[in-house]
């Protein structure tokens, strides 16, 4: 065998244990160690559910940079379920719009479905969730969970 070749392969051999001695700490944070617990993770803001929306109707940029990526935790009536199979979202409603209903939208993480599903129009209640931002007419979170008090 030529002194080349194997220099080569043992180079080669290097590299491929180098990438992944410093992947393999990345796959296991992102696949294994999954996503924190959204239900156990504390509110940087509790409003009222009118007060986020309207902060976000009169300076959606401000309110962005404030809310977006933050736990949030919201009071307020809630004005319809809508609910499928597998996503229920819980709709504070303000104002009509072209295209219905404009406000907050809440996406219930699966654990609180069951729970969720039971609210009534016109149900005054607790919820936290991730702020994701506002799409013009709805601020949205995600990730949101039922909150007793």
């Amino acid at each position: 065998m030529n002194l080349n070749n194997l220099n080569k392969k043992i180079l080669i051999l290097a590299i491929v244990v180098l990438v992944v001695l410093f992947a393999a700490p990345a796959v296991y944070f992102s696949v294994f160690k999954g996503h924190p617990d959204y239900k156990k993770l504390k509110a940087e803001y509790t409003l009222e559910s009118k007060q986020l929306y309207d902060a976000f109707k009169k300076d959606s940029k401000t309110s962005s940079t404030m809310y977006n990526g933050k736990m949030i935790e919201l009071n307020g009536a809630i004005t319809k379920v809508e609910a499928s199979d597998t996503l229920v979202t819980l709709v504070f409603a303000f104002t009509q719009g072209m295209f219905g209903d404009e406000g907050i939208r809440c996406k219930v993480l699966p654990s609180d479905i069951g729970k969720a599903k039971l609210i009534k129009a016109g149900a005054v209640i607790n919820i936290k969730g991730l702020c994701q931002g506002f799409n013009d007419t709805d601020v949205v979170l995600e990730k949101c969970s039922l909150i007793q008090k």
